[in-house]
This record gives C-alpha cells, structure tokens and sequence, in this order.
C-alpha cells in the first residue's frame, strides 16, 4: 500500500512527476493499472494547483528575493519552450508536446506555467496539458517495463 502513496506523492511533485511516481511504483511491485492510473490522475490533479497556486499565491510569494529568483529562472525556462509556437495555431500542440515527451523539466508544472505566462486559454490548455500527461504516462509506463524486464 505505500508504494501506491509514495507514487502518487511522486507523480504530484514538481521535479520527479510520473517519470518518478510510475518507474517507483512499479519497482516497488505495485500493480500496473493501479500505479500507472493513480500517478495519472494524481499530475492531472497538480494541473489545478499549480493553475490556482499562479492565479492567487505566486503574487505573495513574490515579495521574497529568494522566491523570485528561482520563480523568475523557472518561467524563463518554460518560455524558451514553448514561445516560437505562441500566437500561432501549433500553441497547444507546443504545448502538448512539451507535457508528453517525459524528459527533465518537461510535464505538467512546466506546461501550465507556460500557459500561465503566456496567457493562453485556460480550458485549451488544461486540455493540451491532460492530453500530454496521459501520453507521458504511457509513455512512460512501457519505458519503465522495458527497463525492468531487461533486468
């Protein structure tokens, strides 16, 4: 029952996401449509906090140095990503993609604060952001079995 916990705490953090709460989860035996179910819908559900920690609780934070540094360097980041495609028709597939392909600081977090500091639209966006962690998640899934089946 812990390795189900410890996954989904993993698939909600900003730095590991599902490329931590799946590949633990199934390392430490859980059952594979549980885990891979579970870590899904627990970044699906970071998606609205980090949306509603950028809409009312980043302005508080920003009134410490130390928090606008690293907030500041994040977002510079997320915007290199995904800034050649905003305004133009490939914003939400970027977007997508960004979310889908599971490499170090790509998925959810990033994908929404692009969105947010871009001011795209909310619902496209949480949808593209879906998509993309669902896609992830398998992705995710069968690199985690071909490495643990190499094993």
């Amino acid at each position: 029952m812990i390795e189900y916990i410890i996954s989904i705490l993993l698939s909600m953090a900003p730095f590991s996401e599902l490329r931590g709460g799946i590949a633990y989860g199934l390392a430490a035996g859980g059952d594979l449509f549980w885990i891979v179910l579970l870590c899904i819908l627990a970044n699906i559900l970071a998606i609205f906090i980090v949306f509603f920690f950028l809409d009312y609780v980043n302005e508080l934070f920003m009134r410490f140095s130390w928090y606008k540094l690293i907030f500041d360097k994040f977002l510079l980041r997320a915007r290199k990503k995904v800034e050649k495609k905003v305004g133009s028709k490939w914003e939400y597939w970027a977007l997508f993609f960004l979310v889908a392909i599971p490499l170090p600081t790509t998925g959810a977090y990033t994908g929404c604060l692009a969105s947010w500091a871009f001011q795209l639209d909310r619902r496209k966006s949480v949808k593209a952001i879906t998509l993309g962690v669902i896609s992830a998640g398998v992705i995710t899934t069968l690199l985690t079995l071909g490495v643990l089946n190499f094993f």
